[in-house]
Order: C-alpha cells, then sequence, then structure tokens
C-alpha cells in the first residue's frame, strides 16, 4: 500500500516538473522572439511578454491548486500543507494582471469564439452548396 502510494506520489512530482519545464521553455521562447521584435513594437511585445508570464503563472496555480485539493481529497495532509505553502509563495510572487491585459484577453477570446462561429456557419454553406450543385447534377 505504501509503495503505491509513492508511485503515485512520484508520478505527481514528475508531472509537475514536466509542466514547469514546460512554462520554462515558453517563457524562453517568448523572451527570445520578443528580442528579436523591432524598436518600434516594444511596448507591444512587453505587453505580450507580461501577460504570458501572468498566464503561466496563473496555469501554474490552477495546477498547484488541483494538487492541493486532490491532495486534501485523498486525506494527505503533509501533502496538502507543502502544496499550498507552495502555492502561497507562488501566488506572492505572481502580479496580478492590469486592466488593459485583462481587457486584451477578454477581446482576443471574444474574437476566438466569432471565428469559430463564423467558421462553422461557413462550413454549413459550403455543405449546403454542396448538396445543391449534386442535386443539380442529378
Amino acid at each position: 500500500m505504501l509503495g503505491a502510494f509513492h508511485l503515485k506520489a512520484s508520478r505527481m512530482h514528475a508531472s509537475s516538473s514536466r509542466f514547469a519545464v514546460a512554462i520554462a521553455i515558453a517563457m524562453a521562447w517568448a523572451t527570445s522572439s520578443v528580442s528579436a521584435q523591432p524598436a518600434n513594437t516594444a511596448a507591444t511585445a512587453n505587453t505580450a511578454q507580461t501577460a504570458d508570464a501572468n498566464m503561466a503563472c496563473n496555469a501554474e496555480k490552477a495546477e498547484l491548486e488541483r494538487r492541493v485539493e486532490l491532495a486534501r481529497s485523498k486525506g494527505q495532509m503533509l501533502q496538502r500543507k507543502q502544496l499550498a505553502d507552495q502555492l502561497a509563495a507562488l501566488a506572492a510572487s505572481c502580479k496580478p494582471m492590469s486592466a488593459d491585459q485583462t481587457r486584451r484577453i477578454a477581446d482576443m477570446e471574444r474574437l476566438d469564439k466569432k471565428i469559430s462561429a463564423l467558421k462553422a456557419e461557413l462550413a454549413t454553406a459550403e455543405e449546403q452548396l454542396r448538396k445543391l450543385k449534386s442535386d443539380e447534377r442529378r
């Protein structure tokens, strides 16, 4: 029974390590792509970099919150306490997003939804056109 617990704990640690590595790679990529941009887009690049950092921080917070809840549901109080401490440290280091960044992200999500709806509408219209053309040929 104890061996199964250690196996699960090591898998959870490995997945969180992979998550942290993925975040670090994404942040390094964002930093390198920002430095290669022309000077006239520096303000936009800084906003994008800050938004990316905040999104990565929020994603990591969400992952820690999920793990805290999982540990609590399994009765693993020591692990829950350790994760809660990590979460508190992370929350202290994460900068809250500005109103402009929040609005920008909301605008992007709204446009993504609109694009998806338009693509679905286009697919429906194309299907109707194909049916009409196939009926015409008969």
